[in-house]
């Protein structure tokens, strides 16, 4: 099998074009790079794309998103936070940040989300908030976890990471909720370079973000370049440049008109052309959801060796995620043996602008023949 003409076709990559360096350029041209008027009007436009009814404060990354949104609820030491342990560790790191302890959960088979009943029997007097992990781009029944989090007096952090732009019951992730923390680094479904947002419809958490995001600063005299100030409570270095925003606003420009729709459109090519492979699972995923990562189940104890033959064939895949409570800083005693069996099965499989459908039915080939190899051999 050929290799692309040499060219690994990666897992992931941003979509860049002339839109994002004119944006760049006008930033540079201005000689001003901190956070200004494209970060707000980053923030005014996605508060826009959102609805226009809720708080947007834009922020350095998707970890510091989630910090800083968890911070806002009141976490802290001896606090819970009740999430999935198959996301990134950025996850676990934000809740940890805080001195709040991150409780691992077990997940559900067929789609990876949080499993709400594992979750209930990690329930402590500590508890005080859940963290559902958009994985995928898929948000599952929103819903049960807002009504277990509501039955047991509980914030809801949801990290959306991977659904910018995904729907749930017709509404944009991140129009409805507690505190909705996206992240726009690299890879995202926009990127801003790296940067990340919380979107909130409660005032005083978002003026506590917009707060703490400067270190806490507050303006004695007016102007931000007034030297006289006052710090009255924790905060961190976690502003979004213009730099970045000016990145994001011209990918959101894009976002529905291109970006959204190639992903939905790839996404669908694989769940069309896999559907009736045997030895492959895929997912399930809402119709509205706007994908970050497309990983599939293969069984079998196939995983390595259909990643090997694409890989051969020019093709990375990777692997979402060493579950957090395998991890020496994370451990746990107890299994999760779905996140465990997940993560021995689970491969992603390359979704980009640079994917096309002769890229996919190449994939799709590919996996179907090592699949048909190996059960032949067990046979």
């Amino acid at each position: 099998m050929t290799m692309n003409n040499g060219e690994i076709r990666r897992t992931s990559k941003p979509c860049l074009g002339e839109t994002e360096r004119i944006a760049v350029q006008r930033v540079l041209d201005s000689a001003y790079l901190g956070a200004g008027p494209e970060t707000q009007g980053f923030e005014d436009e996605l508060a826009a794309y959102l609805g226009g009814t809720r708080s947007v404060v834009c922020v350095s990354s998707g970890t510091a998103a989630l910090h800083l949104a968890l911070a806002a609820a009141g976490l802290g030491p001896g606090d819970e936070v009740l999430v999935p342990s198959l996301t990134y560790v950025a996850s676990f790191q934000a809740i940890a940040a805080t001195g709040a302890l991150p409780v691992a959960c077990d997940v559900r088979r067929q789609d990876a989300l949080i499993d709400l009943d594992d979750a209930r029997l990690r329930l402590t007097d500590s508890t005080r908030a859940i963290m559902p992990v958009h994985f995928a781009g898929h948000c599952g029944d929103l819903a049960a976890v807002y009504a277990f989090a509501a039955s047991h007096r509980l914030r809801v952090i949801e990290d959306a990471a991977h659904a910018f732009g995904s729907r749930y019951e017709n509404k944009l992730v991140g129009s409805i909720g507690d505190l909705v923390c996206f992240s726009f680094d690299p890879i995202k479904n926009i990127t801003a370079g790296q940067g990340g947002a919380v979107v909130t419809g409660d005032a005083l958490a978002a003026a506590r973000i917009r707060s703490a995001r400067d270190l806490g600063i507050e303006r004695v005299a007016a102007g931000r370049d007034a030297a006289d100030f006052d710090v009255t409570h924790l905060g961190w270095r976690y502003a979004l440049s213009d730099l970045m925003a000016a990145i994001g606003r011209a990918q959101l420009k894009r976002f529905e008109v291109e970006l959204k729709p190639y992903r939905q459109m790839a996404a669908a090519t694989y769940r069309r052309r896999l559907a009736d492979v045997d030895g492959i699972t895929l997912l399930d995923s809402g119709t509205d959801v706007v994908p970050h990562i497309l990983p599939v189940r293969i069984a079998g104890g196939a995983r390595d060796t259909v990643r090997a033959a694409l890989m051969t064939a020019g093709y990375e895949t990777r692997v979402h995620y060493k579950p957090n409570h395998l991890l020496r800083a994370f451990a746990v005693a107890s299994p999760l043996p779905v996140c465990e069996g997940l993560y021995q099965e689970l491969l992603t499989l390359p979704l980009h602008a640079g994917v096309n459908t002769d890229d996919i039915e190449s994939i799709a080939g590919i996996i179907e023949e090592q699949l048909a190899r190996a059960l032949r051999a067990c046979r």
